[in-house]
């Protein structure tokens, strides 16, 4: 039914697409009203909206092991406790920042006096650049979460720590932003003595109750996909291009259906909370997400679904030359030694709290777990959400002082 429901939406949202390409952009009897400000945000990247905003920004890069070169920005507070925060999939460093000062988490805990350092992982739109390959080139696409978190993480982390003279820093992690920190703990443990505490928005490992029509697609059709995609050529996942930027400005036009069915689109990966989402700032969601990510990297989120186990990316009859097993090896998530503290919703599809309860059981430190109260809040809300200062943020900074 959601797979249905997903299909459904999709096709609605090409016909206005059509008919709004069609008239030349007349059809606006329901216009809402954006400021020109919100418009503006929609287009800036995250260095240009922390100035616009009069924090102090710094734009840094930063290059892994294996090539790629990483764009890292900073809410800059010298000598203060460096807090790392690292987005979910299919988005960037801009979501802790384009709600606004007083709403987004970057500005809140810059406020807390907390020195702000917000990191991209390789292929999205901060990400694509490496010393060897182009983005045209297909083993620049050749990675999974499982390499954000055995290079990406540790070489931002160090870059972080070494730019602020401090041993240790707080981490925040949103949906995939946490995978790939267990990952990390996984098979790089002696990071876990540079994290002063993990504090886990929407946590995800496993997918055994996932409702996310996207990912349970993949799942049943994980050898399907991967077959036609490689045949294809296709190697980026929703890339952030001019072709589906100009798509986006289409489907999300600013007339009252139109930002309904944006709204809903979003609902039907991560779930359905109308309360929650601000219809003014939708321009500037849809501005910055989705922001790029592999091929590779979706299967493997199908994968887990399929195979109900937290492990490396599956290649079938291959495992044994890459993996000297027949299955892929599961993650040692008893490595992680760090604080850990788990904040997730009742309705998220993604993170779904019987996954959530299980994941908690597998982790050897947690010093807290908090379940927003709201019945309808979802996977974005933990971030994007109208109250999720008071919600979530309080909270964790709570917890974080603690």
């Amino acid at each position: 039914r959601n797979r249905a429901m997903s299909l459904k939406l999709l096709l609605v949202s090409f016909l206005l697409a059509h008919f709004q390409l069609g008239t030349n952009g007349t059809f606006n009897l329901f216009r809402l009203d954006i400021p020109p400000s919100v418009a503006e945000d929609a287009q800036l990247d995250t260095f240009e909206l922390i100035n616009k905003y009069k924090y102090p920004a710094e734009n840094h890069t930063v290059q892994t092991d294996d090539g790629y070169i990483l764009g890292l920005y900073r809410i800059t507070r010298p000598g203060a406790m460096p807090v790392l925060l690292v987005h979910g999939l299919l988005d960037s460093s801009a979501t802790w920042v384009m709600m606004g000062p007083g709403k987004a988490l970057g500005y809140i805990l810059y406020d807390q006096g907390y020195d702000v350092w917000m990191g991209n992982v390789r292929g999205n739109t901060n990400s694509k650049k490496h010393v060897s390959y182009s983005t045209d080139d297909s083993k620049f696409w050749e990675f999974t979460f499982h390499e954000m978190g055995t290079q990406d993480l540790p070489s931002t982390i160090d870059y972080v720590l070494m730019n602020t003279g401090y041993s240790q820093l707080h981490y925040v992690g949103h949906s995939q932003g946490t995978v790939i920190f267990w990952i990390l703990g996984s098979e790089r443990p002696e990071y876990m003595d540079k994290i002063f505490m993990m504090n886990a928005l929407a946590p995800v490992a496993f997918l055994r109750h996932c409702r996310s029509p996207i990912v349970n697609l993949l799942a049943a059709r994980d050898a399907s996909v991967a077959l036609f995609l490689r045949w294809t050529g296709f190697h980026e996942f929703l890339p952030d291009n001019r072709l589906f930027k100009s798509l986006k400005r289409v489907a999300c036009h600013d007339t009252t259906i139109s930002n309904e069915i944006c709204r809903n689109l979003l609902f039907i990966v991560f779930g359905f909370n109308n309360q929650q989402l601000n219809l003014t700032m939708l321009p500037v969601l849809v501005g910055h997400t989705p922001a790029g990510a592999s091929v590779k990297q979706m299967l493997h989120y199908g994968q887990l679904r399929n195979s109900r186990r937290f492990q490396r990316f599956d290649y079938g009859i291959w495992n044994p030359l890459h993996y000297g097993s027949l299955r892929p090896p599961t993650y040692k998530l008893q490595n992680v030694r760090t604080k850990v503290a788990l904040y997730h919703g009742q309705n998220d599809w993604l993170a779904p709290p019987k996954d959530v309860a299980y994941l908690y059981n597998q982790l050897p430190n947690v010093v807290h777990i908090y379940l927003v109260p709201d019945p309808k809040f979802n996977h974005l809300d933990l971030i994007w959400g109208i109250h999720a200062k008071d919600l979530v943020f309080d909270r964790m900074l709570e917890v974080m002082r603690s």
